[in-house]
């Protein structure tokens, strides 16, 4: 088949995975050097099928999860009655265990859940069930305070020591209500600066990643069974902005690797966002670090410290979209980017340009073989299989290089002598 006839996603996979810039890469270089320095040597985008399929599943599984499992939402959400104690009474540390079957005893139904918070001397037992009238709470209040002898701010045991609340499920509805319209409006203002910063494909595949990012953390949450709060909805809010960040700066970079790509026929347009990717790659480890340190820091101090279950909340969602958001910056983003451009007449062309350009290089090199003299040929069969492997393709991360016998690109020969 000719090559105009190709697919252009067959043009890209011969173009980039031939030769593996893996096997480009020196053999000394180690993989955190390579890393580091950025050369290439990653094979990202060549690979994008790869990653399209895992992204895929990830994507078939958390929304078959949301489906079928659906979300553990919190009281805020479903309404009910929530009853707190002290974890440290006259008696001891009290146990989840116990505080159930309290409850069940004195109400004669179990409870919806039954968390201890906080640790120490801080730490508090919280009971959720559905709606309890007064009396239901009396009967518990006093069922508890039997048991437990709770103490109060002056370390007495009192009975005031056990708060009650009644929540409505309106107002975790209008929470969702607000992060939906905020939702909307973050995603419109971002297509917007996107399409005028950079281009309409760049901004496609930017609004695909924040969904990807969206499905992704709502599927974990789903998956292992977190509870979905109001600071949960706000955090999923929060983590699109660093998703949004981490993924413009990839594309910053493969903007001013490809541009003028189209004068040039050293890489193809799949290879310079390769290159980019590759460029970017410790950029997006150090910020990911340089967010995920202070929420497991948040994740401590809502833990073992103060016990607040809310800062607990918004730091699980952040940590998970921090992950989510890194892995679909580098293996979604920008592979979805290139695929979109192939389809365009300008990079095929392009493309194609490049292919026959190397296969052109790999034929002159074959004629010079055929020849030479034996003792030629058996020297210029290295030179033709290195052409061939890797014809006129310049190596991971290769700046120009000078013609051989020139300085500063004039040509060689004599010093002018001419006598002053």
């Amino acid at each position: 088949m000719a090559d105009k006839d190709k697919d252009p996603d067959e043009l890209t996979t011969s173009a980039v995975e031939a030769p593996d810039l893996a096997a480009t890469e020196a053999p000394h270089h180690g993989f955190f050097t390579r890393l580091y320095t950025g050369t290439g040597a990653f094979e990202v985008i060549g690979k994008r099928k790869l990653w399209f399929t895992i992204s895929g599943l990830i994507v078939a599984v958390c929304v078959a999860s949301i489906l079928i499992r659906g979300f553990t939402f919190g009281i805020d959400f479903e309404g009910g009655t929530k009853v707190s104690m002290p974890a440290q009474t006259a008696s001891g540390t009290v146990t989840t265990q116990q505080v159930e079957d309290v409850f069940s005893e004195s109400l004669g139904k179990p409870a919806e859940a039954v968390v201890l918070v906080g640790s120490g001397d801080s730490a508090t037992v919280q009971i959720r069930s559905e709606t309890l009238d007064n009396a239901e709470i009396e009967k518990l209040r006093t069922a508890l305070f039997d048991k437990f002898q709770p103490r109060g701010p002056d370390g007495k045991p009192a009975k005031s020591a056990i708060s009650d609340s009644a929540v409505s499920e309106t107002w975790g509805g209008q929470i969702t209500d607000k992060a939906l319209i905020a939702l909307v409006v973050f995603l419109a203002l971002a297509a917007i600066y996107i399409t005028i910063r950079y281009e309409r494909y760049m901004a496609l595949a930017a609004l695909a990643t924040l969904v990807f990012d969206l499905v992704v953390t709502a599927g974990v949450y789903s998956i292992v069974g977190f509870e979905v709060t109001p600071a949960t909805v706000i955090g999923l809010l929060t983590i699109l902005g660093f998703s949004l960040y981490d993924t413009v700066i990839v594309f910053d970079k493969v903007e001013e690797n490809t541009h003028g790509f189209e004068h040039t026929t050293r890489r193809t347009f799949a290879e310079h966002a390769n290159l980019a990717v590759n460029q970017t790659f410790m950029r997006s480890i150090n910020t990911s670090l340089i967010s995920v340190l202070p929420i497991l820091a948040l994740m401590v101090i809502a833990v073992w410290l103060l016990g607040v279950g809310t800062l607990m909340d918004l730091a699980l969602v952040q940590l998970v979209g921090v992950i989510v958001g890194t892995y679909s910056s580098i293996y979604f983003a920008t592979p979805l980017l290139v695929s979109l451009r192939e389809r365009t007449t300008q990079v095929r062309n392009h493309t194609r340009r490049v292919l026959n350009r190397r296969k052109g290089s790999a034929a002159k090199a074959s004629d010079t073989d055929d020849q030479s003299t034996p003792a030629e040929a058996a020297t210029a069969t290295a030179a033709v299989s290195s052409a061939a492997a890797a014809p006129d393709k310049p190596a991971p991360g290769a700046r120009p290089v000078r013609p051989t016998g020139t300085r500063t690109g004039r040509p060689s020969g004599k010093r002018n002598t001419r006598r002053r």
